[in-house]
């Protein structure tokens, strides 16, 4: 009996130790990726063990600040020592909010009603993907808190206060491209505030947004070498790299993005016909692919041996409970995780990355833009054109060109 007790309580640890074990790795390698040293992470990973012990099974929907202060607590009777409840805070917070399950305990704004119905309008009405809808809306909350906390009403804004409020939260903080993403989400807000009588007419039009300019930047794709050293780094039994593998593939081979990833069900997989059906994002219509055989291959090694049973029709799914689908900025992890991991040096690291990647390779093979652009499911050449920036190859003719001949 005590032999089957002792069992069963290695079993229960085992099982402990699983408790959101993606999340936490996941966090784990993006706290590497921006520097962290292995001391500092050996000290998250043991404070995450032990918070993502005592978190509940439906974590997901929102931790707020009571539920973590009692873990703290608990971690502080048993250690007789306040600084340890602080670490659990100071290490729980930003990896819950890593993962968007974070619920702050914010005032309720007093233009709620405002807000609710803009997002109504963008999702029933305009369409719009629920990506577009959730980070519009966190765009918009902050603004409208924000005006809250200055005094200013909706009624009575200036342009002047457009451009103040993105001086202020922009310095230092923002980019040249996120401030003008976030002018275009203030705009549209704007847009509409007016059509409901809410503000100027005027307003949404007098703000500047910084320009951007088309090909402005080197495409950031990583060599087809490199690729290929991921999906080495992946071929094993480990039910993890069996997952991350059939994702790579995709991301790889047909240059899907990180949310056509994340939305691919079973359906889509035309095993008799050995054909994979995708829904681009972008150009919102189905594409029809032949399921290449190594694709092939790995989707059903996960399916069969790894995907936990679910009734949920996405592909891929959470490893450990609670089961769900993943989401694209899983698909991202993944990917990043993978270059961290190999000591990968790229501008960018997650799924897009592997995208650049395909279209560079077919670029190489001779394909035309409009082939390319099919392949992943462009709307238009133009956004195919930046893979054809830099033509290596060319670059290098050009370079060993002597042109003391011709002086």
């Amino acid at each position: 009996m005590d032999q089957q007790c002792a069992s069963g309580i290695g079993v229960d640890r085992r099982v402990q130790d699983q408790r959101f074990a993606d999340e936490r790795d996941r966090y784990l390698s993006h706290c590497a990726a921006h520097g962290a040293r292995s001391a500092a992470l050996k000290v998250k990973r043991n404070e995450l063990l032990w918070i993502a012990h005592r978190l509940a099974p439906d974590a997901a929907r929102g931790v707020g600040m009571t539920e973590l202060a009692a873990i703290a607590l608990e971690r502080q009777n048993l250690q007789g020592a306040a600084t340890a409840a602080r670490r659990v805070i100071d290490i729980g917070r930003p990896w819950l909010r890593f993962l968007g399950w974070w619920r702050e305990a914010d005032a309720p704004l007093s233009s709620q009603g405002h807000l609710d119905s803009y997002v109504s309008w963008m999702r029933d009405e305009r369409g719009f993907t629920p990506s577009t809808v959730e980070q519009w809306r966190r765009t918009t909350t902050r603004f409208l808190r924000w005006c809250e906390q200055t005094g200013r009403r909706l009624g009575e804004l200036t342009a002047g206060d457009i451009d103040n409020y993105i001086a202020n939260r922009g310095e230092h903080r923002w980019t040249r491209v996120s401030t003008a993403n976030t002018v275009s989400a203030l705009r549209a807000f704007l847009r509409y505030a007016a059509k409901e009588d809410w503000c100027s007419s005027r307003l949404a039009e007098s703000i500047a947004r910084p320009r951007l300019y088309q090909q402005e930047s080197l495409p950031y794709a990583p060599t087809w070498s490199v690729v290929q050293q991921m999906l080495a780094d992946v071929d094993t039994d480990k039910p993890r790299d069996v997952r991350d593998r059939a994702i790579l593939l995709l991301l790889a081979l047909y240059g899907m993005r990180s949310g056509e990833v994340a939305a691919l069900r079973l359906d889509q997989i035309d095993w008799a016909r050995r054909i994979l059906g995708l829904v681009r994002l972008k150009r919102r219509q189905p594409q029809i692919y032949p399921l290449l055989p190594t694709v092939a291959e790995a989707l059903a090694r996960y399916i069969d041996t790894v995907r936990p049973p679910s009734s949920c029709g996405e592909v891929f799914l959470c490893m450990h409970a609670p089961l769900r689908p993943l989401r694209a900025g899983s698909i991202f992890d993944i990917a990043n995780r993978r270059f961290v991991a190999l000591g990968i040096e790229a501008a960018h690291r997650g799924g897009h990355a592997l995208r650049h990647a395909c279209a560079v390779r077919l670029l190489a093979e001779g394909l035309t833009l409009k082939e390319i652009g099919d392949h992943l499911g462009h709307r238009s050449t133009s956004a195919t054109s930046t893979y054809a920036k830099v033509n290596m190859a060319a670059l290098r003719e050009v370079g060993a060109f002597d042109l003391g001949d011709v002086l």
